[in-house]
C-alpha cells in the first residue's frame, strides 16, 4: 500500500531532478523514501502520513529556537504586512548589522546576502581582490557552498592542486585551489612554505560539519592564523554552520582565534534565507560601492529574513542560553554512547555547543580519511531504525546533527531509549 510520502516522492521526480531541491534530501546516501514534512512545532516535525518525529536536523541548523518559534513567526508576520521586499535600504538591516558587529569581535563591517553559499563566494572574491592573489586553500571534507571554485576535491598527492568534484566546474578554476587535510598543521605549514606568496586566502570550517562533525585540534587553527599573518593571506572562517550555534561569539570566540573575514548563515536568518560576510574594515571597504570588488543581490537584507534573524539573535543572547543548549547536546551524545556500550556496539559521539556527531567507529574521527573509515552501512541501518521509532536524524553519515532550545529532557530521554532498543536489536 503506497504511503503519502511515497506518492509525493514519485510525483516530485517527474518535475524536480531527483524529486528534491537539495541533493541530501533524496535519501540516496541511506536509501529509502524521503519524508515530506507538513508542519513543525518546537522539537518535532510531522510528515505527510501524519507521523511525528523528534527532529535533530532543524532545517540543517538554523532552527536553534525550534520550529515555528512564536516570537519569530510573529515578527515575520508583522514584517510581511509592511512589504515583502523593497530592494532598498531599511533600518532593520542596520540593526542586524550592528548586532552582528557587537556580538563577534572580529567583525568591523558586515554585508548581508541571501545564503551561505553567496557569503562564502563573496568573501573569497573579496580576499582575492584585497590581496591581488589567486590561490585558495581549503580542506578535504569541508563544504563551503556550491560555487565553482569550492567544488574541488584533493589532488593526487600532498600539496598538489585540486580537481573538479562536480561536472561543469572548469579545470582552470580548480587549478587555483589547493586542497589539504583537515587538522594537519604540518601539511598546512608545508603548503605555505611552498606557495605562501601566492595564497590569497585560507577558508575553513572551524568545526567541520559537512563530513559529520570533526572538531579542530588546538594547534590546527592557531597555526593557520599565524601562517596567514606571516604571509599576508586572508583567513576566512566559514561560520555558516557554527555561527551562533556553538557559542555566543561563534566558533572564533570558542577557540580564541580571530579571522580576517567570517561568513554566516543558518542561525542568523532564524530559519529564513539570509547570509552575511564581514571582517576587518580595510578589507570590507574593498567591496562595491566603496571599492573595486563587485557584489550585489536583489533580495539582500530581505525584511522578512532580517526580522527573523533579529528575534533569533536577541533570544539566544539570554543568560545561560548556550550553557543550557550545550548541556542538552552533551546529554544526548553521552546517553547514546552509554546505550551502545551496554550492547557492545562499536560507536562514538561528540558535541560542540548545539552540534553533534555520531560515528560507527571506536573514537570520533579527526580527519576526512577517518570519517570515511567509519561503518557507513551500520549508520544507515541505525538511521532507518531510529526513523521507524520516531527520531529524525540527518539522512547521511556525513552530516552533523543539531539540538535546539526546544528539545526537552523528555525528548533526549526518548531518543536515548529508542537508540538503546535499536542497539539491542529490538
Amino acid at each position: 500500500m503506497t504511503t503519502r510520502n511515497e506518492a509525493l516522492f514519485a510525483r516530485a521526480q517527474t518535475t524536480i531532478p531527483g524529486g528534491v531541491n537539495s541533493p541530501v534530501r533524496a535519501f540516496r546516501s541511506v536509501g529509502g523514501v524521503p519524508r515530506f514534512f507538513t508542519r513543525g512545532e518546537g522539537a518535532h516535525v510531522w510528515d505527510a502520513d501524519g507521523k511525528r518525529y523528534i527532529d535533530y536536523v532543524g532545517s540543517w541548523g538554523p532552527l536553534i529556537l525550534g520550529h515555528a518559534d512564536p516570537d519569530t513567526v510573529r515578527a515575520v508576520q508583522e514584517a510581511a504586512a509592511k512589504g515583502l521586499s523593497f530592494g532598498a535600504p531599511t533600518e532593520a538591516e542596520i540593526e542586524l548589522a550592528e548586532l552582528l558587529v557587537s556580538r563577534v569581535p572580529s567583525l568591523e563591517m558586515v554585508r548581508l546576502v541571501s545564503s551561505g553559499t553567496e557569503a562564502t563566494m563573496s568573501a573569497i572574491r573579496l580576499a582575492r581582490g584585497f590581496t591581488g592573489r589567486d590561490m585558495l586553500v581549503k580542506f578535504e571534507g569541508c563544504y563551503h557552498g556550491h560555487a565553482d571554485s569550492l567544488l574541488v576535491k584533493a589532488g593526487s598527492g600532498m600539496l598538489t592542486f585540486g580537481n573538479p568534484s562536480s561536472a561543469g566546474v572548469p579545470a582552470d578554476l580548480a587549478k587555483h585551489t589547493l586542497v589539504l587535510d583537515y587538522n594537519d598543521a604540518q601539511q598546512l605549514s608545508d603548503a605555505f612554505r611552498q606557495h605562501g606568496n601566492e595564497i590569497a586566502c585560507v577558508i575553513v570550517e572551524p568545526v567541520a560539519g559537512n563530513m559529520n562533525l570533526v572538531a579542530p585540534k588546538p594547534e590546527f587553527l592557531a597555526t593557520m592564523r599565524a601562517l596567514c599573518t606571516q604571509y599576508g593571506a586572508v583567513l576566512i572562517f566559514d561560520e555558516v554552520m557554527t555561527g551562533f550555534r556553538v557559542g555566543p561569539q561563534s566558533a572564533q570566540g570558542l577557540y580564541g582565534i580571530t579571522p580576517d573575514l567570517s561568513t554566516f548563515g543558518k542561525v542568523v536568518g532564524g530559519g529564513l534565507p539570509l547570509g552575511a560576510f564581514g571582517g576587518r574594515r580595510e578589507i570590507m571597504e574593498k567591496i562595491a560601492p566603496l571599492g573595486p570588488v563587485y557584489q550585489a543581490g536583489t533580495l539582500s537584507g530581505n525584511p522578512l529574513s532580517v526580522a527573523a534573524g533579529l528575534v533569533t539573535l536577541k533570544k539566544i543572547a539570554a543568560p545561560g542560553f548556550f550553557e543550557g543548549l550545550s548541556a542538552k547536546t552533551s546529554a544526548l551524545v553521552t546517553g547514546l554512547v552509554a546505550a551502545a556500550n551496554k550492547h557492545g556496539v562499536t560507536f562514538s559521539a561528540q558535541s560542540v555547543g548545539g552540534m553533534f556527531g555520531l560515528y560507527f567507529a571506536a573514537t570520533p574521527p579527526t580527519s576526512h580519511a577517518e570519517v570515511m573509515a567509519c561503518d557507513r552501512e551500520a549508520f544507515n541501518r541505525f538511521f532507518h531504525a531510529m526513523l521507524e521509532k520516531g527520531v529524525y536524524l540527518a539522512p547521511s553519515a556525513f552530516e552533523a546533527g543539531f539540538v535546539s532550545a526546544a528539545h526537552t529532557e523528555a525528548d533526549i530521554a526518548a531518543t536515548v531509549a529508542a537508540a538503546e532498543a535499536v542497539f539491542a536489536g529490538q
